[in-house]
């Protein structure tokens, strides 16, 4: 059985994916469907007052690497 982390959320529907992170009052999405992330970020502030940062380049001290050509998403130690 693998244990699950009560702060990470994950959705699939076909072959969209979002998974949505939290910590305290940050919330970090990740996603393969741009339709998925509108609609759930929408659902989001109609129930939570948010504002969208942007796209994060660090969480917690870890950089966030992304490759979009390759469709490829990573983390590495940050500086």
């Amino acid at each position: 059985m693998m244990e699950e982390d009560h702060c990470v959320y994950l959705k699939h529907s076909n072959n969209s994916f979002i998974i949505l992170s939290l910590y305290v009052d940050d919330i970090l999405i990740a996603e393969n469907n741009k339709e998925m992330i509108d609609t759930t970020t929408k659902w989001l502030s109609l129930n939570f007052e948010m504002k969208d940062m942007g796209e994060a380049s660090y969480v917690l001290g870890v950089k966030i690497i992304r490759d979009r050509a390759k469709r490829l998403l990573g983390l590495t130690q940050g500086t």
